[in-house]
C-alpha cells in the first residue's frame, strides 16, 4: 500500500512539474504553485528527494526559518516586496490600456 502511495504522489509531482514548465512558456498558468506542489509531491513519494531537498542550499536560505519558527526575517520580506512590486510596476508600464493598468 505504502508503495502504490508513493508511486501516486511522483506521478502528481510529474503532472504539477509539466504545469508549472508550462506556466513558464505561457503566462495564463502561474508558476511557482504548481513547482512548489512538484516539491511537495515529490518529497512525500521519494525519502531521498526529500533528503536532498532538506540539505539544499534553497532550502536552508529561503525555507528553513519559516518552517522552523514559522516568521520571515525583515530582510526576506523586502527582497520579496521589491521583486513583487518592479514587476507589477513594469506590468502597468507595458500596458498601453489605462484600465488594464489600473
Amino acid at each position: 500500500m505504502k508503495k502504490i502511495k508513493n508511486i501516486i504522489y511522483l506521478i502528481l509531482s510529474l503532472i504539477f512539474l509539466a504545469l508549472g514548465v508550462i506556466g513558464i512558456i505561457l503566462p495564463i498558468l502561474p508558476t511557482v504553485p504548481f513547482l512548489l506542489l512538484t516539491a511537495f509531491f515529490a518529497s512525500k513519494g521519494s525519502p531521498r528527494f526529500n533528503n536532498w531537498f532538506l540539505n539544499s542550499k534553497i532550502y536552508h536560505k529561503y525555507f528553513e526559518n519559516f518552517v522552523n519558527n514559522k516568521e520571515m526575517s525583515l530582510k526576506s520580506k523586502l527582497i520579496l516586496l521589491s521583486i513583487v512590486s518592479t514587476m507589477l510596476f513594469i506590468a502597468m508600464w507595458k500596458v498601453n490600456n489605462i484600465y488594464m493598468s489600473i
